[in-house]
């Protein structure tokens, strides 16, 4: 299992150089970044943010988690993604989502909530080929390409990675037929096995290797020596953040514990196939590199060797 560590999630952009040099001497293999536009609370942008992370790293692998797609023009967040992947040389993974939990900005896009699915399918039928270097001509309901390619392309080849989030069914489907990785998120690894099994089955109808489809698990969490304290962190966390009750979600949704018992909690979603975990800090932004060292140094090095599921 592979492990990454989301930078910024008290939507500080200051601290993410020094935030993503310290990930990479750590271990961490990934350092992701999400976004929105507005939201609850502070937020970034994960492009920029991912910017500053690849010019202080050199192994590291940078994910956006999550790209909320449907905000951008299509060929923009293609442009944005094909020069992050030139600036990091070769680094670079597109995560996407749909997004919807936070209407207003979809308003002050453009964009319409009910549409983003349709939006985020045309967008991805593009954008895979704009990153694999193709020269697109194309024409669909939210914009038209005329033997347009990205000039310079990407330096991955055959394509950067693609990613896609979210637990429905609908992104369900949506990795089948384009991602490489589906990642969800608030799921228990008994869902987790079954939903991506049910992602694969999706691959299977689009005429892709099913295999070819990876897990990975975005996570929000706190590590402590005392349990209790790990839970009540990552429970007021989560709640402020999402605007809601997390108390009768966190034991099903949330890692919290101490190191033995976090790691436990990895090792049933790597067996239920997660090949990645995304941890996110869930705690109070003054303990958020001590959380991270306390899961680098205690749980880190136990994830190479945990079984993954099929």
């Amino acid at each position: 299992m592979r492990a990454g560590l989301m930078l910024d999630p008290a939507g500080d952009p200051g601290g993410v150089a020094g935030a993503a040099r310290w990930a990479e001497q750590a271990g961490f293999d990934l350092v992701t970044a999400g976004e929105h536009l507005f939201f609850h609370g502070p937020v970034s942008n994960a492009f920029i943010t991912l910017a500053a992370a690849a010019a202080v790293t050199g192994r590291v692998r940078l994910v956006s988690s999550l790209t909320v797609l449907p905000v951008y023009p299509m060929v923009l967040a293609a442009k944005m993604a094909a020069t992050l992947d030139q600036v990091s040389h070769g680094r670079f993974e597109l995560g996407i989502g749909v997004g919807g939990e936070y209407p207003p900005e979809f308003a002050a896009a453009g964009a319409s909530v009910a549409g983003r699915g349709a939006r985020t399918d045309e967008a991805l039928g593009v954008l895979i080929r704009l990153l694999s270097g193709e020269t697109v001509t194309a024409a669909g309901q939210f914009g038209v390409l005329d033997g347009l390619r990205l000039d310079p392309p990407p330096v991955q080849r055959p394509r950067v990675p693609v990613w896609v989030g979210g637990r429905q069914p609908a992104a369900m489907r949506r990795a089948g037929r384009f991602a490489d990785v589906w990642m969800p998120y608030m799921v228990s690894p008994d869902s987790f096995a079954r939903s991506l099994a049910r992602a694969r089955e999706f691959a299977l109808h689009f005429e892709r290797e099913p295999a070819a489809l990876a897990g990975a698990l975005f996570i929000w969490g706190s590590i402590d020596a005392d349990p209790g304290r790990a839970r009540r962190e990552a429970i007021e966390t989560v709640s402020r953040v999402y605007r809601q009750d997390f108390s009768p979600l966190a034991d099903r949704y949330l890692l919290h514990g101490d190191p033995d018992q976090v790691t436990a909690r990895l090792a049933e979603y790597a067996a239920a196939g997660a090949s990645t975990v995304i941890f996110s800090p869930a705690c109070p932004p003054e303990r958020s590199r001590e959380v991270a060292e306390l899961f680098a140094g205690t749980v880190l090095p136990r994830l190479p060797a945990m079984a993954q599921g099929t």
